[in-house]
């Protein structure tokens, strides 16, 4: 097996990484500090704009939609070098990685009219509305509802944890239209539509972040529904497979380890009890590596990717806590204010098992999905 890149992929690679030495400012881990801020979500307009006009925004996507139909290796590339300096698309990664693509493959033709263009020019910012207070993992359990009238779908219920909500422009929303899983539907959703409320989460992952969304008799038309009626968990279920393992987390935690062991270094502090544990910490970031690559792999031979989707997205969860922890253990003084980038992975840290599908979701997708384990009875 060969695991070494291609002259072409490694060019790449370069590009990337002299766009980014060229484009992000002085101040930018200052910027980056905070993932939902107004002040990153600001920057990543203009920095996701210059993407575009390099071509580096959607290379992955289709010619007719502006990309170049690169392999996913293309696209993963630029995910790896883009976290491991912090994201500086902010929450545009979800348009670029999953949205994007969702709607060339379920959207209607005015849907992607609409839609698609801002995306592919790093004009527009999404959230998705999943979670509910009463609904986190468990979309099955979902209670807003959207009833079909005559002026179009009302929408009435509530959304927690939404990243991004605050600056969004559109919402990609789950809503229940009849009963059991078969009664879900999606809805794209202009967060500026009358009878939606927004409000902050305090919350010490960074300004902005998450937020609560009450939709109250919001009314929107039957062309605002996303395929057809019912058919949201097959659109979740291509929607989870993009989005678990299209965010290269583990990029961030691996630099984060080297910065964190350089510092120790440099002031005589890694002991062997200290590298053992660094060890530890360095395989864990190597193992969510070689899954993530192995599911891109899987979709660059158009290969459906399964139950793997949830064993890449646990070990990048398993590495970024397992750096964390190293560096709260070991370097307690870098999360006071001087060291931006590590308290800011070690913010990320703290919700790496909640976000894109709690943690012990996946490892209950992982028993009987991957490993076929038989479920205990109750």
């Amino acid at each position: 097996m060969d695991f070494s890149w291609t002259e072409q992929q490694l060019k790449f690679r370069e590009r990337v990484k002299s766009f980014i030495a060229a484009n992000l400012p002085e101040n930018w881990e200052e910027i980056a500090h905070g993932p939902g801020s107004s002040e990153q979500t600001e920057f990543a307009k203009t920095f996701c704009g210059r993407l575009a006009d390099e071509g580096l925004l959607v290379p992955h996507w289709p010619v007719e939609w502006g990309g170049e139909a690169a392999d996913p290796w293309k696209a993963f590339i630029l995910a790896e070098e883009m976290w491991k300096v912090g994201e500086p698309r902010g929450g545009q990664y979800m348009n670029v990685n999953w949205i994007g693509p969702i709607l060339m493959k379920f959207g209607s033709q005015a849907q992607q009219r609409t839609y698609i263009p801002p995306m592919g020019r790093g004009e527009s910012l999404w959230c998705q509305g999943f979670s509910e207070p009463e609904a986190g993992s468990d979309l099955a359990s979902l209670r807003t509802k959207a009833e079909l009238e005559e002026d179009g779908y009302r929408i009435n219920g509530q959304k927690i944890w939404t990243s991004y909500a605050g600056d969004a422009d559109t919402c990609f929303l789950l809503a229940r239209t009849g009963s059991g899983k078969s009664g879900i539907s999606i809805f794209l959703v202009p967060m500026d539509t009358v009878g939606i409320t927004v409000r902050q989460i305090p919350s010490i992952i960074g300004e902005g972040d998450i937020h609560e969304v009450f939709f109250d008799d919001v009314v929107v038309p039957e062309s605002a529904r996303l395929g057809e009626e019912g058919q949201a968990w097959e659109i979740i279920g291509a929607v989870l497979s993009l989005e678990r393992v299209g965010i290269p987390r583990f990029a961030l935690a691996r630099a984060t380890l080297s910065r964190a062991i350089d510092l120790l270094k440099q002031s005589g502090r890694f002991t062997p009890s200290v590298i053992e544990q660094a060890t530890r910490a360095k395989a864990a970031c190597e193992a969510a590596c070689l899954f993530s690559y192995r599911i891109i792999d899987q979709r660059a031979k158009q290969i459906p990717t399964g139950a793997e989707a949830s064993v890449g997205r646990y070990s990048t969860v398993n590495c970024e806590r397992l750096v964390a922890e190293f560096v709260v253990e070991h370097l307690p003084e870098s999360l006071c204010g001087d060291y931006p980038m590590l308290l800011a992975h070690h913010q990320r840290g703290i919700v790496a098992g909640i976000a894109s599908g709690a943690a012990e979701i996946q490892l209950n997708n992982i028993a009987t999905q991957y490993l076929e384990l038989p479920r205990e009875p109750r």
